[in-house]
């Protein structure tokens, strides 16, 4: 059948919506919904003609069927589980860190119905809202004062316009960095009210490049932690000590972008409290990187400054709700323990697996494809891991990959079919294979992997 004959074979848009299936829709979601997607499908199965590939059944309850089906996907919830078989650790598109048992346990027992957040419970008088985690925080790292925003972006935006708007802040030309989402720290600097002042070159920088720019408009001096990039060879730059021994000697605040936010030593990203001890005015960082909670971005140091942050007009728009609160709470508990966060930390426990515990669950996992599903082709291989979200680059974690192929399907095809899973299962591409590493697997991962699978096949 010709292409026209086919256009004219397409049933009129009031026909589908008289259908009973369309009428069934209808009692179930709001009625210009249902009729957005009819005629979604109508030009669909119009472009797949005109395309001159094969439209399959174009009766009336077919479409009607098909209707259904988009009308399913459209309202399905953006924000579900997945497998997470990438490797890295620190997925930005599959939510980051995995958060802690006793975090998902606290938004669940605390925030189910009322909650106190910002309420004192002596005097019933109204409080920060922070409190609570700027208690453990100090405790942690010895700041003066913590506060909390809505992500490190945040904390870097309103620190830089309390503390430098319609002024100058110095940085090093090699610490303009540029993350993801075309996030470029002189829009950044444009955005506070911060004139920017670069100093040195983009590989080596010293402290009488920044000692020379000093002058009456000098706000601030800050460093930027380059959190997803290294550059190497013909290298210097001056250290957080000189920074803040130099900006002491000219009355000038210093101010430590740390990025990720390491609360133990993870070299090698500098650590919170190193900062603070080496005095620096104010420090920000992620909660939802290497601390491992809920996206959120802390500042920490004197109590001045963090205090003036508060008072900014910007900070309430900037600030957490009390889901970030109760989370970022049950986290930083584990922090506070005598013998620090153990495996019952997802972050820490993933980037602390050994070779030999990656080999064997590979291996078994391999095992369990190949006996449940023998369609695939699976064997093990070596590789190597990505903590991910701009966090300790260039440290590639060695691990152990399963490698699986079809005979029928490319490994492109493949992946693509495992996101449509139940759960989703994202993987990466090795030389033409789907590889799953089990590093970023998480407990029961393995038996929901294996029935995509099967289920696939």
């Amino acid at each position: 059948m010709d292409k026209i004959n086919l256009l004219r074979g397409l049933p009129a848009i009031d026909r589908l919506l008289g259908t009973a299936k369309v009428a069934e829709l209808k009692q179930r979601w709001l009625g210009r919904l249902v009729d957005d997607e009819v005629r979604a499908v109508v030009a669909d199965v119009r472009a797949q003609i005109q395309a001159g590939e094969d439209p399959g059944d174009m009766a009336p309850d077919a479409l009607a069927e098909r209707t259904e089906v988009r009308l399913a996907c459209r309202l399905s919830p953006g924000v579900v589980r997945c497998i997470n078989a990438t490797g890295v650790v620190l997925h930005t598109g599959l939510g980051r860190a995995v958060l802690p048992r006793s975090a998902v346990e606290a938004l669940a027992r605390e925030v189910a119905g009322y909650c106190i957040v910002s309420v004192d419970r002596q005097e019933g008088d109204r409080i920060r809202r922070e409190s609570a985690v700027a208690r453990m925080l100090c405790a942690l790292t010895g700041a003066e004062a913590v506060t909390v925003v809505n992500n490190n972006a945040a904390a870097t935006l309103i620190a830089l316009n309390t503390l430098a708007s319609g002024r100058e802040a110095i940085i090093s030309r090699g610490q303009l960095v540029e993350i993801g989402g075309s996030y470029r720290m002189p829009d950044v600097f444009a955005a506070a009210g911060v004139a920017l002042r670069e100093v040195g070159t983009t590989n080596r920088t010293h402290e009488h490049d920044y000692a020379d720019a000093i002058g009456a408009d000098t706000g601030l001096l800050l460093r930027v932690h380059p959190s997803n990039y290294r550059v190497l060879g013909f290298t210097h730059e001056v250290g957080i000590e000189e920074l803040i021994a130099l900006g002491r000697a000219h009355g000038v605040p210093v101010m430590d972008d740390l990025g990720a936010g390491a609360l133990i030593a993870l070299a090698p990203e500098p650590e919170i409290a190193a900062s603070l001890r080496a005095g620096a005015d104010l420090v920000t960082c992620s909660g939802d990187k290497l601390i491992g909670g809920p996206q959120s971005g802390i500042l920490l140091g004197k109590r001045e400054w963090i205090d003036r942050v508060r008072r900014n007009p910007l900070f309430r728009a900037l600030r957490v709700d009390k889901l970030t609160l109760a989370a970022l709470e049950a986290t930083l508990a584990l922090f506070l323990r005598r013998d620090g966060p153990g495996d019952d930390h997802p972050t820490l426990r993933m980037l602390r697996m050994k070779a030999d515990e990656l080999r064997k669950r590979a291996s078994s996992l391999c095992t369990r494809i190949r006996r449940g599903v023998p369609a695939f082709e699976v064997h093990s291989v070596r590789g190597f891991s990505q903590v991910g979200s701009g966090s300790l680059p260039g440290e590639s974690l060695p691990t152990t990959l399963v490698s699986l192929s079809h005979k029928s399907l490319a490994a492109s095809t493949l992946a693509r079919v495992l996101r449509y899973g139940r759960p989703p299962v994202y993987t990466r591409i090795v030389d033409e294979h789907v590889c799953i590493d089990p590093r970023t697997l998480q407990p029961g991962d393995d038996k929901d992997l294996v029935q995509v699978l099967k289920e696939l096949a």
